[in-house]
């Protein structure tokens, strides 16, 4: 039994700083798609580890729920974020300096879209 609250209890924690950090990271990224990478890839991590330990705790009725809750997290997040991304750049709210490659722009210009120019 004590091996099980440890375990719990790690994953709780684990899940709880992923989140923490992920929070810290929107506060401080400066632009719209860094940002969309500290809400959803370290907050579904947390999550994830959350449930995992909430899963060891339940009773075995509630599993399911648990299980399909972290299924709907990993699904939704990505999407939501490529959304709010693509919205973001076509608005100009991002900071051209941090792009590595801008692929978005190149298929903009082919479908015969326009992204709005970037500040600064």
């Amino acid at each position: 039994m004590i091996v099980r609250d440890v375990v719990t209890a790690v994953l709780l924690l684990s899940g709880a700083g992923f989140s923490l950090l992920g929070a810290l990271g929107l506060l401080r990224f400066p632009d719209v798609p860094t940002r969309l990478q500290a809400a959803t890839k370290p907050q579904t991590l947390g999550l994830l580890l959350v449930l995992a330990g909430a899963a060891l705790r339940a009773d075995a009725e509630h599993i399911p729920a648990l299980v399909l809750a972290g299924l709907f997290q990993v699904i939704t997040a990505p999407v939501l974020a490529q959304l709010f991304g693509r919205a973001a750049y076509r608005t100009g709210d991002y900071l051209p300096s941090v792009l590595v490659a801008d692929e978005l722009a190149e298929r903009l210009r082919d479908e015969g879209g326009r992204p709005t120019d970037p500040p600064g």
